[in-house]
């Protein structure tokens, strides 16, 4: 049997609206090189959607890509991921489960202490799968799990997590793979890399999800898998490639000129220019680098999307002293000083600024609503 592994689609993960729908038609290309190479059902193993409540726009498009599937005969399994994740245990995972478009695999009975996975079982092939969950949850919980027998089956153990072998010396909490239940595949999703050990496979994502990954992965990916003979194969896709320009900046008022100039030598059509600045400004501020005329100008040199990292430009901050003996009063002490030192009119509204800054992401609440309420709550500071 033929079976295809996608994990860690993030489908509606881009604020670049030419980027997100990128990551759409990679996941379309999966779907539909899926259906050309006539496998026999579809994993997803975790992270489909870049939140528990998707955009409808995404929704849409994913309902129309499992729809081909589900008339092709095809039947998908899934798992839910760590940004698929919700408290209240309700995401769009289950509607489309209840549409009929896949199915979940994780199927647990509580056994005392053990998690007992049932299989869900397809042909000659008996599927489990456990779900990945926020800050890495669920690691413990695989510990108590065990497969119900299914024997004389081709065992498919998918898993949303990180496993010890994968992350190396990484100081995050990880599943030790030998201790695992046996299994003949592990479908793995979580980590966005390129690994395959043994029967052990990332499949990757779809589409990078941030600027590292378009400079480590440059394309997104999936996996063709046979069960007789056994055999695996990474699948690249996309034909938009990132071209990456890494710069040092000591003076920000000559650098937009600097950095156009690199950009001249640079073939950039049809291109994701990936621009990555470094270095201490000796000379002016990151904010006199004029990245809208860089965009600009590579946009209309044909570039598909433009990104830039200035994470690592430093600017030098003048030394900044305060005696205080009451570390109660830091902040209002901080503020001011700062407003004794710089003045202005709409000092006055810094309290508030800050209170609104102060706000936390509720439990379910997704970015845009979050973004609308912080906006809100900047919009009655000013009024006032």
């Amino acid at each position: 049997m033929r079976f295809s592994h996608l994990a860690d689609c993030h489908l509606g993960s881009w604020r670049q609206p030419e980027l997100r729908l990128l990551n759409l038609k990679n996941f379309q290309e999966a779907i539909d090189k899926s259906i050309k190479d006539k496998v026999e059902l579809v994993l997803i193993t975790g992270d489909l959607f870049d939140s528990a409540y998707p955009p409808i726009e995404i929704l849409e498009e994913t309902f129309f890509q499992l729809k081909k599937l589900k008339d092709s005969n095809i039947p998908c399994f899934f798992i839910a991921g760590s940004h698929d994740y919700s408290a209240s245990g309700k995401t769009f995972l289950s509607v489309l489960e209840k549409a009929g478009f896949c199915k979940n695999m994780f199927q647990p009975e509580e056994k005392g202490e053990t998690i007992l996975l049932n299989p869900i079982i397809f042909k000659n092939i008996a599927l489990y799968g456990y779900p990945g969950k926020k800050s890495g949850m669920e690691v413990n919980e695989i510990k108590r799990v065990k497969l119900q027998d299914a024997p004389g089956l081709f065992k498919i153990f998918a898993l949303h997590t990180s496993i010890k072998n994968a992350i190396g010396n990484l100081p995050i909490e990880s599943v030790d793979e030998t201790k695992l239940p046996q299994a003949d595949y592990y479908a793995l999703g979580h980590l966005h890399i390129d690994y395959e050990h043994n029967n052990f496979v990332y499949a990757g994502p779809t589409f990078p999800n941030n600027f590292q990954e378009l400079e480590e992965l440059e394309q997104g990916s999936f996996y063709l898998v046979d069960t007789q003979p056994f055999h695996i194969q990474k699948i690249s896709l996309g034909d938009k490639k990132p071209v990456s320009l890494e710069l040092e900046i000591k003076n920000a008022l000559s650098a937009t000129d600097k950095i156009l100039a690199e950009l001249e030598k640079t073939d950039v059509k049809d291109k994701i220019v990936l621009l990555k600045l470094y270095g201490k400004l000796e000379q002016g501020k990151t904010s006199s680098i004029d990245f809208r005329k860089i965009e600009e100008s590579v946009k209309a040199k044909g570039a598909y999307s433009f990104l830039k990292n200035i994470s690592k430009l430093i600017t030098e901050e003048p030394e900044f002293k305060l005696e205080i003996e009451d570390m109660n009063k830091l902040e209002d002490e901080i503020i001011k000083k700062y407003c004794q030192e710089n003045q202005s009119k709409l000092n006055s509204l810094i309290p508030s600024l800050l209170n609104a800054l102060s706000l936390e992401k509720q439990e379910d609440e997704n970015s845009q609503t979050f973004a609308l309420r912080l906006f809100n709550e900047f919009s009655k500071s000013i009024e006032k």
